[in-house]
C-alpha cells in the first residue's frame, strides 16, 4: 500500500469582533452578588456574553454548541439564565460557573420568547414554529404544549397570582391559557396588525399591547371568580334546554367559560411618536416603567403612576374645573350642573422622556434601582451596547450616557482581512474603521477612522498598512502613532484589490476604473515634522476593457493575473505587460483568484459558485470543482502547499487539495455570508469575517485527517439531521388537541431508547441463561459451575440484570426520558413492567419507575388491558404504587415538618428571622411603627 498524503485538521479557536448579536435581546444579569446594572448578557452568535459595562470587559463567556442564540431571559432569582437557540433547544446555564446543566428539546425552529414564573420554577417558551411549551425546571422536563396560535409567538407571560398564562403572535391574536386544564378559554381579536409585544401591569389587572401601528392599546383584565367569591351573581350565557339553537352551543360554553375566569376590556390607547411598528416593549421588574421603540434610533420611556398619585392629580383637575365652572357662572349668570372629571389613561400613563441612541436601537433592557433611578440598556444595529440613567422622580428627567461598548467590534461588516509577517497581527477594515487586533489575546491595539475600505495588506516590516478604499483612494496609516500618513487619488472607481510585489519593493492595484496600476514604496520628507515618511509612487497603468475585480502576481514576479468582469482572467507579463493567457470557462465574473508558490496552478473563485483549477504554463484548465451553495467570495492558498481554503456567501470555508482535487475538510460556524479570510504566512492560523459582524480565528492542529472518515462522519451528521426533522411520534389515543407533549424526536432520544432496548435483550439473556442453568443443575442431580455473566454487567461493577435495566433509565436525562419511552416498540413494554413491579416493592427509585409507569400506561393503554398475561402484574402494580407513593408523601410531609420546627426554635433562642419572611416582616415592623408614631403625634 502506497503512502498516503496526510492532511492537518483546522479547528475552530475563537470567536471575536462581535459586542452583541442582533438576534437575540439584552438583559441585566447579576453575578456573584456584584452591584445591580452593571453587567449585560447579550447574544454573541453562538454564545451568551457577558460584559462589565463599567469597565468595558467581558467577564464571562457562556459556550455554545452550533446554533445561534436568539433568546435570553434571566431567572428571578438571578443565579440562572435561559438561552434560546436557531433549532429550537433551550439551556439554562449558571452565573457562578458558566456551565449549562439543563437544556430542553421541543421546538421546531427558533426559540422567539421566554419567560419564568415568579418562584422560577416553570419556564414558558415561544417559538416560530407556532407552539408555546411550558417546562418544569426542578423536575427537567416538559409539562405541555400548547398550540393554538397561527405565527410567530412575539410574547409569553405568567401571571403571579393565578395559574394562568397570556401569549400573543404575529397571527394578530392575544390567547389567555388556563394551566390546570391546558385550555385556550380566551382569544382577544381587537387587533387589526401583527402583535409584537405585551406587558402586565397594575398588579395585573391592566395588559399593555405593542402592535404594527403607532398606538399602544391598554386593557383592563377582571378576575371574574374574586367577584363570585364577594358573592356576586353569575349569569351562564349559553344553551338552555328551551334553546332550539344549535349552532350557538361551543359559543356559550366558551363565553361561559371565560366569564367564570376573567374579563377584558378595551381601556384607550398611548401613542407613540414613532409612525412604525413596536420593535421591542419592556417594562422594570416592578412594571412601573416602559419603555418600547420602533426601527428608529429613539427610546420612549412612560411611567405608571400609583393610585395615590392618580387621585392627587384627579383632585388637581376635578379644582381646576370647578373654578372654570364657577367663571362661567358667574360670566352667564346662570346656574350650572356640577363638573365632573372623567379619569382617562393619559392620567395613569405619562410619558417620562425619550432617549436618543447613536444608531437604530434593536432591544432594550430597564431596571430599577434605589432612589428612583433607573438603568436603561440598548442593543443598537451597529454592533454597541449603550446604558444611561435617568431619575425618574425628576420632573423633567433627561437621559445620562452612562457606557458605551464599541471597541471590541466594527459598526460595519469587515470587508477585509490581512496578517503581518511575523503572524502576531491582524488587520481588519470596515466601512468607517480600521483595527489591528493581537492574535494571541484578540484584543484590538490600534482602531483608526477610515473610508469605505474593499482590500489590504501590511506594508514589509509591519509598521504601515495600506488600505483600498471605495471611493478609489490607497490610505497609508502609520501603526505606531495611529495616523494616517497619506491618502493617494490612486483610482476613479471602487479599488477592489491590492497585491505586494514579491520583490516587497512596492504595490499593484485593480480598480472598477478599468486599470491596474503599478507603485513603488518611496520614502519623502515629511514637510510638517521633517522626518521621513513612506508614501507610493506611480509607476505604470495598465489600461483593460472590463472593470478590474482581483489582481495578483506570480510569486516569481514573472506574470500578473487580472480577472475581469466580463467572467475572464487575464494574465500579463509583469516588465512588458504583454498579453500571456486568457482564462475562459466560468460564466459569471471571477471573484477571487490565486496563485500557487512554485507558479505551476492558478485557482480562481467565480459567483457562479465553482472553483476552477488552471496550469500556468499553458492556461489549461484542470479540473473544476462545484465548490460552494453561492458565490465563492474569497479563495488563498495556504503558503508552500497546494492545498487552498473557498470562503462563500453559503456561510462555510471549504479546504481543497488542487493536486487531488479532492474536498479536505468544511469549517462550519458563521451564521451568515462569509466575505473574506486571510491566512497567516506560516498557514498555522486563519481568520474569516462574516455579515454577522464576526471574525472567527481558526488554528492548525496536530490531529491527522482520514477523508474517508471525514465523509462518512458528514453523512452520519446528515442522517443525524434528517432524523431530528422527521415526523413526531404519535401518541396513540391523542388526537389534534390544544395541549400535547412537550418534547421531541431527537437523535439523543433515539440513543436512550436504543440504550434501554440493549439493557433488556442483556436481561433477557441473563434470565435464559439462568433458567437453563437451574434446569441443568435439575438435571444433573448436582450444582453445575454458574455461566458467565455478560461483559457490560462485570465492566458495571457485577450489577444484577434488573439493575443494570434501571441504572440505564436513571441515565436518561429526564426531558428526553418521555420521548424515549414513546419511541420504545411494545414488545419490550411487558418485560419492563414486570421490573417495574419489583423495583416499586424493592422501594427503587420509586419516583422516577412511578414516572415510566403511568406514561407506558397512557401511551399504550390498549394493547396492555388487552393482554390477560399482564393483569396480574398491573393489579399488583396497584396496591404496591399506592402504598410506596403514600410512604413517600408521609416522610416527605414529616421532614418539611420537622424543618419548621427546628426553623421555629433557631428563631426563639437567637431572635433572627430567616428565610423569605424576613423582608415580609421588617415591613410590616416599620410600618406599625410609623402608625405608633403617628398616634402619638395626633394625641400630644
Amino acid at each position: 500500500m502506497g503512502l498516503t498524503k496526510q492532511y492537518l485538521r483546522y479547528a475552530a479557536s475563537a470567536v471575536f469582533g462581535v459586542i452583541g448579536s442582533q438576534k437575540a435581546n439584552i438583559a441585566y444579569v447579576t453575578l456573584r452578588g456584584g452591584e445591580r446594572g452593571r453587567y449585560v448578557a447579550v447574544a454573541a452568535c453562538e454564545h451568551v456574553f457577558i460584559w462589565d459595562v463599567r469597565k468595558g470587559e467581558k467577564v464571562l463567556i457562556l459556550q455554545g454548541q452550533k446554533h445561534e442564540v436568539t433568546f435570553l431571559c434571566p431567572s428571578p432569582d438571578g443565579v440562572h439564565i435561559a438561552v434560546g437557540y436557531e433549532d429550537g433547544a433551550v439551556r439554562i446555564f449558571s452565573l457562578l460557573s458558566g456551565e449549562s446543566n439543563v437544556s430542553f428539546n421541543g421546538h421546531k425552529s427558533a426559540v422567539s420568547v421566554i419567560n419564568y414564573d415568579a418562584l422560577g420554577a416553570r419556564l414558558v417558551t415561544g417559538s416560530k414554529d407556532t407552539d408555546v411549551i411550558v417546562w418544569d425546571i426542578i423536575n427537567e422536563c416538559g409539562l405541555y404544549r400548547l398550540r393554538g396560535h397561527k405565527d410567530v409567538i412575539t410574547q409569553a407571560l405568567f401571571l403571579k397570582e393565578k395559574n394562568l398564562l397570556l401569549t400573543s403572535s404575529k397571527d394578530t391574536f392575544v390567547k389567555w391559557w388556563d394551566l390546570d386544564t391546558q385550555h385556550c378559554f380566551k382569544t382577544m381579536v381587537g387587533h387589526r396588525s401583527e402583535v409584537w409585544g405585551a406587558v402586565l401591569l397594575n398588579q395585573e389587572n391592566r395588559l399593555l399591547t405593542g402592535s404594527a401601528d403607532s398606538e399602544l392599546r391598554a386593557w383592563d383584565i377582571t378576575y371574574l371568580e374574586e367577584k363570585k367569591a364577594e358573592g356576586e351573581p353569575k349569569v351562564k350565557k349559553g344553551k338552555t334546554l328551551l334553546d332550539d339553537d344549535d349552532n350557538n352551543d361551543d359559543e356559550g360554553e366558551d363565553e361561559s367559560l371565560e366569564e367564570r375566569i376573567l374579563s377584558c376590556k378595551k381601556s384607550g390607547s398611548i401613542l407613540r411618536e414613532a409612525r412604525d411598528r413596536v420593535v421591542s416593549m419592556t417594562t422594570d421588574a416592578r412594571a412601573r416603567v416602559i419603555a418600547c421603540h420602533g426601527n428608529d434610533s429613539v427610546l420612549e420611556v412612560f411611567t405608571v403612576l400609583s393610585e395615590e398619585e392618580v387621585q392627587r392629580k384627579m383632585t388637581k383637575k376635578l379644582k381646576k374645573a370647578k373654578k372654570k365652572a364657577a367663571k362661567a357662572q358667574e360670566d352667564a349668570g346662570e346656574q350650572t350642573a356640577e363638573p365632573v372629571v372623567e379619569r382617562m389613561l393619559k392620567d395613569e400613563i405619562i410619558r417620562l422622556t425619550n432617549i436618543k441612541a447613536s444608531a437604530k436601537i434593536r432591544w432594550v433592557d430597564c431596571l430599577s434601582c434605589a432612589g428612583g433611578e433607573l438603568k436603561v440598556a440598548l442593543l443598537l444595529q451597529n454592533n454597541t451596547v449603550e446604558t444611561y440613567s435617568l431619575k425618574t422622580s425628576d420632573k423633567t428627567p433627561t437621559a445620562n450616557k452612562t457606557a458605551r461598548l464599541t471597541l471590541g467590534g466594527h459598526r460595519t461588516d469587515v470587508r477585509t482581512l490581512a496578517f503581518s509577517s511575523d503572524n502576531l497581527a491582524v488587520l481588519s477594515a470596515s466601512g468607517d474603521t480600521v483595527k489591528v487586533w493581537n492574535r494571541s489575546t484578540l484584543q484590538v491595539i490600534r482602531t483608526m477612522a477610515c473610508e469605505y475600505a474593499l482590500s489590504s495588506l501590511f506594508v514589509p516590516g509591519d509598521r504601515q498598512i495600506i488600505l483600498g478604499t471605495k471611493s478609489g483612494k490607497l490610505q497609508i496609516f502609520e501603526l505606531a502613532s495611529g495616523s494616517l500618513l497619506e491618502a493617494v487619488d490612486a483610482h476613479n472607481g471602487a479599488l477592489w484589490s491590492i497585491c505586494l510585489a514579491p520583490d516587497q519593493r512596492g504595490i499593484v492595484t485593480g480598480s472598477a476604473d478599468k486599470t491596474v496600476k503599478f507603485w513603488e514604496f518611496e520614502l519623502i520628507k515629511d514637510q510638517g515634522t521633517g522626518q521621513k515618511r513612506l508614501t507610493l509612487k506611480h509607476t505604470r497603468t495598465l489600461q483593460l476593457e472590463e472593470e478590474v475585480l482581483c489582481v495578483k502576481f506570480s510569486p516569481d514576479h514573472r506574470l500578473l493575473a487580472v480577472s475581469l468582469l466580463d467572467c475572464t482572467v487575464k494574465i500579463f507579463y509583469t516588465d512588458t505587460l504583454k498579453f500571456f493567457l486568457s482564462l475562459y470557462g466560468h460564466k459569471l465574473p471571477v471573484l477571487c483568484l490565486d496563485i500557487s508558490h512554485d507558479n505551476t496552478l492558478i485557482a480562481t473563485g467565480s459567483a457562479d459558485r465553482n472553483v476552477k483549477i488552471w496550469g500556468l504554463d499553458f492556461g489549461d484548465c484542470h479540473r473544476s470543482l462545484f465548490a460552494h451553495d453561492d458565490s465563492v467570495m474569497f479563495l488563498q492558498f495556504v503558503p508552500k502547499t497546494h492545498l487552498f481554503f473557498t470562503a462563500g456567501k453559503d456561510k462555510k470555508i471549504k479546504q481543497w487539495d488542487a493536486d487531488k482535487f479532492e474536498h479536505i475538510q468544511t469549517l462550519e460556524g458563521h451564521h451568515r455570508e462569509v466575505w473574506c479570510l486571510a491566512i497567516s504566512p506560516n498557514g498555522d492560523h486563519l481568520v474569516s469575517s462574516s455579515h454577522d459582524k464576526s471574525m472567527r480565528l481558526w488554528e492548525r492542529t496536530r490531529e491527522p485527517i482520514i477523508l474517508e472518515e471525514e465523509r462518512e462522519m458528514e453523512r452520519e451528521a446528515e442522517f443525524e439531521e434528517s432524523l431530528g426533522k422527521g415526523d413526531a411520534p404519535v401518541v396513540p389515543g391523542e388526537t389534534e388537541r390544544e395541549a400535547a407533549p412537550a418534547g421531541k424526536k431527537t437523535v439523543e432520544t433515539v440513543k436512550a431508547a436504543e440504550r434501554v432496548m440493549e439493557a433488556l435483550e442483556i436481561y433477557k439473556e441473563e434470565a435464559r441463561k439462568m433458567e437453563e442453568h437451574k434446569y441443568a443443575c435439575e438435571m444433573a442431580g448436582k450444582e453445575v459451575p454458574p455461566p458467565k455473566p455478560n461483559p457490560i454487567l462485570v465492566a458495571f461493577g457485577n450489577v444484577s440484570p434488573s439493575r443494570y435495566v434501571l441504572d440505564v433509565i436513571k441515565k436518561v436525562r429526564s426531558s428526553e426520558l418521555e420521548v424515549s419511552l414513546l419511541v420504545l416498540p411494545f414488545p419490550y413494554v411487558p418485560e419492563l413492567l414486570k421490573l417495574f413491579s419489583s423495583y416499586i416493592h424493592q422501594g427503587l427509585e420509586v419516583e422516577l419507575v412511578c414516572r415510566c409507569l403511568f406514561f407506558l400506561l397512557k401511551i399504550h393503554f390498549g394493547q396492555i388491558t388487552s393482554n390477560q398475561m399482564l393483569l396480574s402484574v398491573i393489579d399488583e402494580l396497584q396496591t404496591s404504587t399506592l402504598s410506596k407513593v403514600s410512604d413517600i408523601r408521609d416522610l416527605m410531609g414529616f421532614n418539611s415538618a420537622g424543618l419548621q420546627f427546628l426553623q421555629r426554635e433557631i428563631e426563639s433562642k437567637e431572635d433572627v428571622t430567616f428565610f423569605a419572611d424576613a423582608t415580609g416582616q421588617l415591613e410590616e415592623k416599620k410600618k406599625k411603627r410609623r402608625k405608633r408614631e403617628r398616634a402619638v403625634l395626633t394625641i400630644a
